[in-house]
């Protein structure tokens, strides 16, 4: 019997989908009995280190799981299931962890890399193991602003190292009790491959883990690197017959010149061909909102649904994560509307003209209050799990002095000869433009718990003319969390341009995909003849 120990923080549907993909059967751990009679022990886990033990000490599961640690039985703990397994974590000062390896887990020390460490990075296997064996030359899904690092007291457990400025442990192994500090669930078929490894009994087979096994010689194995990541965006919205479909705008515009919303294919199957086709994430912007339906029956939950159950990468979902009435006066906050979504296969929630609300309030009061979308979604599931989506459009002025907003001076000048600009925020689909410009929104956003900047650019959408540099340079210099550049992106070269001449973290891209104009594999091929680290 293989069990899964759900405690309701984040998205574990991708997991239920991958182990069904697998053919296997899982139950749910209701109680903490339930624990004991497992076979097989599944432990995954988002979100805050502090809630997770808090909400397992009120389930009552802290001590059976201790137990059923000890007793040494198969047991695969996933991101903060592995961490659990420390003593505690910086993260959450006085409250214990599990206790079962020696050490703490801390946050990555303050660098010019981005926090959390978002994206594929490789494995450095430290021992012999049937769970990872053969897998060195594959990447894997890692999300984590908290790392636990290796010592003498902890050095027979550690499997498998990573780099990421500094080294930490990336997967743990003694006897029957595994875990990763990666998402096997949301790696692709590599990932996919080590939780069958798992679910097949690895793990009962002779390994050489135990404190006499002779570590691997540490000086001919090169660094890990994380990868640059290739995002597809679908564009989500219902067109006049009421079907879903995926669109495209030319700056923000979806109508052909007829009248009709552009129709550039079904969302679950476009969904599934970039997966299959190697897209590193895959983004859903639904612009329509659908506000009159109850959340229950909102249409993007099932395209949600329905796409963990062939996609193994993560899925990020935006439009409409906001408080509202439904037509048949059910009242819900954006915590329900995002939970709804986590639990329907969402990795991440991307928050776009609220954000804009929001810094406005921020500024207007001092400092957040605990209140807003963002400030609740981070705390409940993580900062990790907080996208900030940014619809920015150029702002022209002769002087810095004419504006109290952050400006650039830039080499593209103005249709009067301005050298500077700024970049304004917009809502409601770029129409409304806001005195918030795109730097000050991405630091205020930052401080209030996001994990990730989204950055689009009205400019250059559709245009096929390649990123704005200048913007997505002024935004990523500014913040600590990973950028995703977004919007002109019209050949391979765009990519590879970006990835060499700004610090963003991953870049995306929509229509060049939809119409097939661009191959996600070209985009690939380029950035590796580059020298740029992609996953392949």
């Amino acid at each position: 019997m293989i069990s899964l120990l759900d405690y309701g923080a984040g998205n574990v549907r991708s997991l239920r989908n991958a182990i069904a993909k697998l053919g296997f059967e899982l139950t749910d751990i209701r109680r903490p009995a339930d624990i004991l009679a497992a076979e097989y022990l599944i432990f995954p886990g988002v979100g805050a280190f502090g809630t997770a033990m808090q909400r397992l000490d009120a389930l009552g599961y802290r001590k059976p799981l201790q137990d059923y640690l000890a007793a040494d039985r198969p047991f695969l703990g996933i991101c903060l299931g592995l961490q659990s397994l420390f003593e505690g974590s910086e993260e959450s000062p006085g409250i214990p962890g599990l206790g079962l390896i020696p050490g703490r887990v801390r946050r990555f020390p303050e660098s010019r890399l981005a926090v959390p460490h978002m994206g594929w990075n490789g494995l450095r296997l430290q021992r012999d193991s049937a769970l990872l064996a053969g897998l060195e030359q594959q990447r894997f899904y890692f999300v984590h602003s908290y790392q636990a690092e290796a010592n003498a007291e902890n050095a027979s457990w550690v499997l498998a190292e990573t780099d990421y400025g500094g080294t930490f442990v990336s997967a743990v192994q003694r006897g029957r009790v595994a875990a990763m500090q990666f998402h096997p669930e949301k790696s692709g078929q590599a990932g996919l491959e080590v939780l069958g490894r798992f679910l097949r009994g690895a793990l009962d087979q002779p390994l050489r883990l135990d404190s006499r096994a002779a570590p691997r010689d540490q000086d001919t194995a090169a660094p890990t690197q994380l990868a640059k990541r290739v995002i597809a965006c679908l564009d989500v919205r219902s067109n006049d017959a009421g079907d879903l479909v995926v669109t495209k705008g030319d700056q923000y515009d979806v109508r052909e010149s007829g009248g009709e919303v552009r129709n550039l294919g079904k969302p679950v199957e476009l969904a599934r061909r970039y997966y299959e086709e190697g897209a590193d994430e895959i983004t859903f912007l639904n612009i329509t909102a659908f506000r009159d339906f109850p959340l229950s029956d909102q249409p993007m939950l099932e395209v949600l649904r329905r796409t963990s159950e062939n996609v193994f990468v993560p899925l990020t979902i935006g439009g409409g994560i906001r408080a509202f009435t439904d037509a048949e006066g059910h009242s819900y906050t954006a915590l329900d509307v995002a939970g709804e979504y986590f639990r329907s296969g969402a990795d991440k929630i991307s928050i776009g003209s609220d954000a804009v609300d929001t810094v406005e309030a921020v500024r207007a009061s001092g400092g957040g209050d605990g209140s807003s979308a963002i400030e609740q979604i981070a705390q409940q599931y993580g900062n990790q799990a907080v996208v900030i989506s940014v619809d920015p459009r150029r702002v022209y002025v002769q002087s810095p002095d004419e504006t109290e907003r952050k400006v650039i001076e830039t080499t593209a000048p103005g249709p009067n000869g301005e050298r500077y600009c700024w970049f304004q925020c917009t809502v409601k689909g770029g129409r409304e433009g806001r005195e918030v410009d795109a730097i000050e929104l991405a630091q205020v956003c930052e401080q209030l718990g996001a994990g990730e900047i989204l950055l689009n650019s009205i400019d250059r959408d559709g245009t096929g003319s390649g990123f704005d540099l200048e913007l997505i340079d002024a935004v990523r210099s500014a913040v600590s969390i990973p950028v995703i550049a977004s919007s002109g992106a019209g050949q391979p070269a765009h990519f590879s341009e970006v990835f060499e001449r700004t610090e963003a973290e991953a870049a995306l891209a929509a229509g060049i995909f939809h119409r097939r104009e661009v191959p996600i594999a070209a985009v690939k091929a380029q950035l590796r003849a580059n020298g740029i680290p992609v996953r392949h």
